[in-house]
């Protein structure tokens, strides 16, 4: 089967940019002490339930995946971008990467504990996202978590430049009540959300707010919650 055009698209614009990307990216986690929170929040929730290894799908370079190793999780990632994959591989050796697109990932039914899409739907048409999270929902093993960010708004915003590169690639920004419901839909529930206003001072001012669903899936003995 043909691969879509927002996955070409979105291979062939980080594989373009992967070295300036990289090193732009490298220390804005450090200065988002809200996102190292619930990125915390996250390995300790999944660390209790003890259900299996952690994936970051859309990994990039890999530098959420090492923070998260570096909270103590079993975690590796998944990225559609060769280049971006053979980056983080560089930079971070003691960790397992590999190719791969969120509307097939090749893991097993059941096989994790936990699941992070750190601003990776953000490139996935709205038609697309229901695939994305049947497929979350078969890897997680019951009782696993997925954690997942993204930016707040209704336009798609496409870009034909990155990082003085020419590109094609579409962002998507969602309202989080939207992404909930498509979450609950494939049997994910809400757990928890944040929405922060946009930073707009230092080194990487966003323009618009930023939102984080975490969401489980439940155990056999769950009841669905109705809220």
């Amino acid at each position: 089967m043909a691969e879509p055009d927002f996955v070409i698209r979105t291979r062939a614009a980080y594989d373009t940019i992967t070295e300036p990307y990289t090193e732009w990216v490298a220390a804005e986690l450090a200065v988002r002490p809200l996102d190292r929170a619930v990125l915390g929040g996250f390995a300790e929730l999944v660390t209790a339930a003890d259900a299996g290894p952690v994936v970051e799908i859309g990994c990039g370079p890999g530098r959420i995946t090492a923070h998260l190793h570096g909270l103590g999780l079993a975690v590796f990632g998944i990225d559609l971008s060769p280049r971006m994959v053979a980056r983080a591989r560089q930079d971070h050796p003691h960790l397992r990467f590999a190719e791969g697109s969120m509307l097939g990932l090749d893991l097993d039914d059941s096989s994790l504990g936990g699941l992070v899409a750190w601003y990776s739907i953000i490139h996935v048409p709205d038609e697309r996202l229901p695939d994305v999270f049947a497929e979350f929902h078969r890897v997680l093993a019951p009782g696993g978590y997925t954690q997942l960010a993204f930016a707040v708004g209704d336009e798609v915003v496409p870009r034909d430049e990155l990082g003085g590169h020419p590109v094609s690639l579409d962002f998507h920004p969602r309202r989080p009540d939207r992404v909930a419901d498509l979450l609950r839909a494939a049997g994910l529930h809400p757990r928890a959300r944040l929405v922060r206003e946009p930073d707009t001072d230092g080194d990487y001012p966003e323009w618009a707010p930023q939102a984080f669903l975490l969401v489980r899936k439940p155990l056999p003995t769950d009841q669905e919650n109705p809220g």
